[in-house]
C-alpha cells in the first residue's frame, strides 16, 4: 500500500489550496490532492468577482461597515478588518501572478452588487474565477516542490492521540496526514505531513439545487469534525436567488446568474411581468443576497410558479454582451437570448457561511490541522457573506496559513508511525442503489424543510430522517469497500446532520438563518456563533 510523507498536505485545489500551494513551495515541500480534476472546483465557476478597495472614492471603513452589516451581528470585526486592509496587497499579488482583471481606458473596471455601498468588485468579464484558476493551476504545475495528486479523495484525517483520549485528558490532538482514496486505482493511501491544510471548499451538494459542482459534498468539514475540530454557524447558507431555471434540471446543478448583471441594471420580475424588489427592501435589486432569495421564494409561493424571471432587455444588447459573455453564453446554449427576452430564474444553494472554526492565522483547535476558504469559519461573513468576499478571503487567510505553517514547521515534532488502511471484513457491494436513493433523500429532505424558509416543525422532521439515514448510511459504509460514492455519502448525511443541529439551536431569525415561527432577532441576548464539537462541550459564551 502506498505511503508518502511530505512537509505539508493540502487539500483541495480552488484558489485557496493553489495559491497556498505556491506561497508554501518556496520553503518547503507540498502535496495537494483533489478528487477530480484539479481545474474543478467553485473558483472555476465563480462569476462576479472580487471585492477590494481599490477606487478613489472608497475607503476600508466603507468596506468594512458593508460587511458587517450584511453578517447580521455576527461577524469578527477583527477578521473583517484584516481581509479588507490586506486586499489591495493580494490583489496586487494576483495581478504579479498573471490575472488579468478587466480595464477601461487603462484603469481597472470595478462593478457593483448588493449590499456594497461602492463599486469595488474587480472582475476578468463574467469568469473571474475561471480566470484566477487558470492563473495558478499554471504557476502550480511548473513547481518543483509542489506534487499535484488528481482524483485522490480524502477519507479520513489521520490524528493523535484519538481524539476522544485527548478530549478526555483535556488535551489538543495533533493531524498528521490522512488516508487517501486514489479513486483510479481504487486504493487507500496514507499520506503523513508534518502540517494538513483543508481547502476542500463548500458543501452546495447537500440539497437538491445548488450552483456548486458535483464534488461539493462538505468532506473538509466532516473530516475535521471527526477529527475533533470545532465546526460553527453551518445553520448560515447562502442561497444565490438567481440561478437557470430548467424544468428537466431539477437534480443538477445549475447555471449561476451572475448578481453583478442586477448591479449593471437588470431588474427582477413575476412572469406577467411585475416588478415586486421594492415591495421587500428599499434597495429593490440590490439588496443582500439572502433578502433577494427570500423575496422570490415568497412571490414563488404566492402564486404558485416555478419561477420568476431577470429582466435585462431594456439595457444595451452590445454593453449586457461585451460585459457578460459568460452569461450570454449559457443563455443561448438554453435558448434564450438575454438581450431579447427575460431570463428564467430560481434560488439554489451557492454558499457554506460556517465551516470549520479558525483564529486569524488559519489555525484550528486540532494541532497542525489549518483551514482556509470556504470550508473555514474565519468570522469574516458572519450571518450572511456580503457579495464577492469569498474569494478575497480566501487569498487574504492563504496567506495567514502559509505564515503559520512556516512556523508550525519549525517547531513540530517528528511525524508519528501511521498504521495502513485496513479493508478487512470488507466487501464490494452490488447494491449501489441504495447509495443513490439516500444521496437523492438527503438532498430533497434538506430542500423542502432546512432550506430558504424554516420552522420548529420541519427541523424537528429532518432531524429525525437524518438521525436515521446517518445509522444506515455508517453501517453500510463499515461493510463496505470504499469507493467515491460512498465516501461522498457518508459526509452529506454528517454534514445534513450538523447544519439540522445547529439551525435548531438558534431559535431566532438572522441573516440567512430565517425561521417562520420566529421571524424576527433575538433581541434578549448578545449575538453568538453556533459552535459544536464533537468530543468537548463549548461554552455556552463561545465566539
Amino acid at each position: 500500500m502506498a505511503h508518502e510523507k511530505t512537509d505539508v498536505l493540502i487539500v483541495g485545489s480552488g484558489i485557496a489550496g493553489l495559491s497556498l500551494a505556491l506561497k508554501i513551495s518556496r520553503y518547503a515541500d507540498v502535496i495537494l490532492v483533489t478528487k477530480k480534476d484539479s481545474a474543478e472546483s467553485a473558483t472555476n465557476w465563480a462569476q462576479g468577482g472580487i471585492a477590494a478597495v481599490t477606487a478613489q472614492n472608497d475607503e476600508f471603513t466603507l468596506h468594512v461597515e458593508d460587511t458587517l452589516r450584511a453578517g447580521a451581528g455576527l461577524c469578527h470585526e477583527d477578521a473583517v478588518r484584516l481581509v479588507v486592509e490586506s486586499a489591495p496587497e493580494r490583489i496586487r499579488e494576483l495581478m504579479d501572478l498573471g490575472v488579468r482583471f478587466t480595464r477601461r481606458e487603462g484603469e481597472l473596471a470595478l462593478g457593483r452588487e448588493g449590499g456594497h455601498s461602492r463599486s469595488r468588485i474587480l472582475h476578468h468579464e463574467d469568469r473571474t474565477g475561471q480566470e484566477i484558476e487558470s492563473v495558478l493551476l499554471r504557476r502550480a504545475r511548473a513547481e518543483s516542490r509542489l506534487h499535484l495528486l488528481e482524483h485522490h479523495l480524502m477519507v479520513e484525517l489521520l490524528v493523535e492521540p484519538r481524539p476522544r483520549e485527548a478530549a478526555r485528558k483535556n488535551k489538543s490532538s495533533r493531524c498528521f496526514g490522512a488516508y487517501v482514496l486514489n479513486d483510479l486505482r481504487a486504493t487507500v493511501e496514507t499520506i503523513t505531513a508534518k502540517a494538513v491544510v483543508l481547502a476542500t471548499g463548500g458543501s452546495g451538494m447537500v440539497y437538491l439545487h445548488t450552483t456548486n459542482p458535483a464534488i461539493a459534498t462538505g468532506d473538509g468539514v466532516v473530516a475535521a469534525w471527526r477529527a475533533g475540530a470545532s465546526v460553527a454557524n453551518l445553520e448560515f447558507f447562502q442561497f444565490h436567488p438567481t440561478t437557470l431555471y430548467e424544468a428537466d434540471g431539477r437534480d443538477a446543478s445549475r447555471a449561476l446568474i451572475t448578481e453583478a448583471l442586477r448591479g449593471y441594471g437588470a431588474v427582477l420580475r413575476t412572469q406577467s411581468g411585475e416588478r415586486f424588489m421594492e415591495q421587500y427592501d428599499a434597495r429593490g435589486e440590490l439588496a443582500p443576497r439572502d433578502i433577494v432569495a427570500r423575496a422570490i421564494d415568497a412571490e414563488l409561493k404566492k402564486r404558485g410558479e416555478a419561477f420568476v424571471v431577470l429582466d435585462c432587455t431594456h439595457l444595451p444588447a452590445d454593453g449586457l454582451r461585451r460585459e457578460f459573455p459568460h452569461i450570454d453564453e449559457i443563455c443561448r446554449q438554453h435558448g434564450v437570448d438575454f438581450t431579447r427576452e427575460p431570463i428564467p430564474v430560481v434560488p439554489a444553494a451557492h454558499y457554506q457561511c460556517g465551516g470549520v472554526v479558525t483564529d486569524l492565522k488559519a489555525r484550528t483547535d486540532v494541532c497542525g490541522l489549518f483551514a482556509v476558504g470556504e470550508v473555514a469559519m474565519t468570522g469574516v461573513h458572519g450571518a450572511n457573506r456580503l457579495a464577492s468576499n469569498s474569494l478575497l478571503e480566501a487569498v487574504v487567510f492563504t496567506q495567514q496559513a502559509a505564515q503559520s505553517c512556516e512556523e508550525w514547521l519549525r517547531e513540530a515534532p517528528p511525524l508519528p508511525e501511521a498504521q495502513d488502511w485496513s479493508a478487512e471484513g470488507t466487501v464490494n457491494q452490488e447494491e449501489w442503489v441504495l447509495v443513490e436513493h439516500n444521496r437523492d433523500e438527503i438532498r430533497k429532505v434538506m430542500w423542502d424543510y432546512v432550506g430558504i424558509v424554516r420552522s420548529t416543525f420541519r427541523l424537528e422532521r429532518a432531524q429525525r430522517r437524518m438521525t436515521l439515514l446517518k445509522r444506515e448510511i455508517e453501517d453500510f459504509y463499515r461493510r463496505s469497500r470504499v469507493n467515491c460514492p460512498l465516501v461522498e455519502l457518508r459526509n452529506l448525511v454528517v454534514l445534513a446532520d450538523l447544519i439540522v443541529r445547529s439551525a435548531t439551536a438558534r431559535r431566532e431569525s438572522r441573516g440567512l438563518h430565517f425561521m417562520s415561527d420566529f421571524p424576527e432577532p433575538d433581541h434578549l441576548h448578545p449575538p453568538r456563533d453556533t459552535v459544536l464539537n464533537r468530543y468537548r462541550p463549548v461554552p455556552p459564551d463561545a465566539h
